[in-house]
């Protein structure tokens, strides 16, 4: 769809959408370039932020060797948390301020990433913990001005936060997950080499390429952005613009490429070509989410992340309960996607047609039911738990998880169709089992 498929403007929403991202390296071999590339941005000081698994593997050495060589003063910090809080956000900020960089590189997935955004972030401008966080979790403050150049490297194909100005954490005493939106977040550069996805077990391929699945998905079905209201001035638009033109062509890409290939990824770890397609999927999704903006699947999540007991899923540490973001994004996807179908039948059919399902005599009456189904059929084929059911939920879990997941309201609000509470408490009730 294109500038012209959109619904008309109307008074008070806004008629233009803004697009940011990273700049990208995209390639096998990559990461050797980081060290080029951050003393090309000034910097002379590093942290280099990872955690303790990655800082094990043969892409940490090649990076801390490959700025080394570069001539780069390096410190490093290994202790990130997997699925991040506010405690290891703070632990990551004060270790920065104490360092006094002049620029970062972050390798790991999604949870170091964002650790690294934050460590920049408050490293830079110290505030209290609440002051950048969205409200109304938070103040949901402006960030003051720019931050130190930040060079993201990922190892998962899935979170896309090498291209986003977004970083979440779990606020423990909320027990939900919440984060902080801000361009000045977005990393400077991002070198994705798939090569770092090889040593991936299929569970994690498994759990973060959902994840990109539903960033795509999300962002394809959210509200149009000329349904927005517009802002009081234009630098105040949004990064969670809604769809837009942009944002579907990576979002399409997106979805064909995970139903081609995402099951052949989990299944096979030599298969370099489905790896490397799931990498550029993640890609093409964070480039598009961080301009569109998700919604209810990833609203729910943060609750659902948050209030886990004792659910260890394989691939995974199993140090502490976790729900794998993906995987707690995923479990909410079906039941949301039969709702929100009806304001939009013709977008979710097609979604579910790229993500291989046959859609040639489907009815726009059929679109729920037709997407709902495929991403059953997804999720039943690259091992994922049934539902909220399947990760220790029940019944009696629904009320505190849609008071965890109300809050969420920058999300909520990019959803195409209401999602008051008891909207939630409804989708939370359908999403408990599939099959």
């Amino acid at each position: 769809m294109g500038c012209c498929h959109y619904p008309p403007v109307i008074e008070g929403c806004d008629s233009a959408f803004t697009v940011d991202t990273s700049r990208i390296t995209f390639g096998r071999g990559c990461l050797s370039e980081v060290g080029d590339r951050a003393r090309a941005l000034g910097m002379k000081r590093v942290v280099l932020f990872s955690d303790a698994r990655v800082a094990r593997l043969a892409h940490f050495d090649k990076v801390l060797q490959s700025l080394r060589a570069a001539g780069l003063d390096v410190a490093v910090y290994t202790d990130v948390h997997v699925e991040p809080t506010d405690q290891s956000f703070l632990d990551a900020a004060r270790f920065a301020s104490e360092v006094k960089p002049d620029g970062y590189v972050s390798l790991g997935g999604g949870s170091v990433i964002d650790t690294c955004k934050a460590a920049n972030l408050y490293a830079t401008h110290p505030a209290d913990l609440l002051a950048y966080v969205n409200a109304p979790v938070g103040e949901g403050r402006p960030v003051p001005g720019p931050l130190k150049p930040h060079i993201a490297c990922p190892t998962t194909s899935g979170t896309g936060s090498e291209v986003t100005g977004i970083t979440i954490f779990d606020l423990l005493s909320m027990e939900a997950k919440t984060g902080i939106a801000s361009p000045a977040l977005r990393p400077t550069e991002a070198l994705i080499d798939p090569d770092c996805t090889a040593t991936l077990p299929g569970e994690v391929v498994a759990a973060s390429g959902l994840d990109v699945l539903s960033h795509a998905l999300e962002s394809y079905t959210a509200r149009p952005y000329v349904r927005r209201p517009a802002p009081a001035r234009p630098s105040l638009r949004p990064m969670s613009q809604g769809a837009n033109p942009w944002s579907d062509l990576g979002c399409r890409e997106a979805l064909r490429l995970m139903g081609l290939y995402l099951e052949r990824g989990v299944k096979d770890a030599n298969d370099a070509e489905a790896r490397e397609q799931l990498m550029w999927a993640a890609t093409l999704a964070g480039i598009a989410f961080g301009n569109a903006g998700v919604h209810a699947p990833h609203g729910m999540a943060y609750a659902v992340a948050g209030r886990v007991r004792d659910f260890r899923p394989s691939g995974y540490p199993d140090d502490e309960p976790l729900v794998p973001h993906g995987m707690a994004v995923i479990v909410n996807a079906p039941a949301v996607f039969r709702y929100t179908a009806s304001a939009s039948p013709e977008r979710h059919l097609e979604a579910a047609g790229h993500l291989g399902a046959d859609v040639r005599d489907a009815t726009p009456a059929d679109a729920g039911e037709v997407l709902a189904g495929r991403l059953v059929h997804v999720m039943r084929a690259v091992g994922m738990p049934n539902g909220l059911g399947g990760v220790g939920y029940t019944g009696a879990d629904v009320a505190a998880l849609t008071e965890g997941a109300f809050p969420q309201q920058r999300l909520l609000q990019n959803a195409p169709r209401e999602m008051t509470r008891p909207v939630l408490s409804e989708l939370f009730h359908q999403a408990l089992r599939y099959w």
